[in-house]
């Protein structure tokens, strides 16, 4: 894939920055500096969509010209978003509120061209149903530290947060933080004069 102008990633996300160099897109990382704070008032996937605005947004002057993408993803269950746990307690909480359940992932994007006045927003979501931990399992996996930068404190990729996944049904990659085809689609769609697929 060849891009004709600047590719921004409004994020630090290590995950991201790995499927979008999965994708064989080039990019800058400029990290977006917003309020990831969740509304209660915000439905998920209307939650997720505007972070990614928000995210993407917030990197347009840093780098004009490009085409920006910003990416949010919450984990909803039951009523509740389930964002990044504020620290070991909070996530080892997240892990046996999802225990032996069925949740939801939901990812935003939102892509931003200014020089030609162009604004993508689109969300994708995965159901993912978690086996049964134990006390144990669950203390081990938050010990390694990997829950604490992850939305509903698991990684899907991770070694030891892979085993507590029974299935999926959807996309694994919107999962992971990133629904690469979905991305994909929209720069097909939005963006064919700026790619060479």
């Amino acid at each position: 894939m060849r891009i004709y102008t600047d590719f921004v990633l409004a994020s630090q996300s290590p995950r991201r920055r790995k499927l979008l160099r999965q994708m064989g897109i080039p990019f800058f990382c400029i990290p977006a500096n917003v309020d990831e704070t969740a509304e209660p008032a915000h439905k998920p996937r209307r939650l997720v969509e505007n972070l990614a605005l928000k995210k993407a947004s917030s990197v347009v002057g840093r780098k004009p010209g490009a085409l920006i993408l910003g990416a949010d993803t919450v984990v909803a269950y039951r009523g509740l978003i389930l964002g990044k746990p504020s620290g070991a307690i909070e996530a080892a909480a997240m892990l046996r509120q999802l225990n032996g359940t069925t949740h939801t992932v939901y990812t935003g994007i939102a892509l931003i061209h200014s020089d030609s006045n162009r604004k993508v927003t689109d969300v994708e979501s995965t159901d993912v149903t978690f086996g049964r931990m134990t006390e144990t399992e669950i203390s081990n996996y938050v010990k390694t530290g990997s829950p604490l930068d992850k939305a509903g404190a698991y990684g899907i990729q991770d070694d030891m947060g892979a085993m507590f996944i029974q299935r999926i049904n959807g996309d694994y990659y919107n999962v992971v933080g990133l629904p690469i085809r979905r991305l994909y689609v929209l720069l097909k769609k939005h963006f064919n004069d700026l790619i060479e697929f």
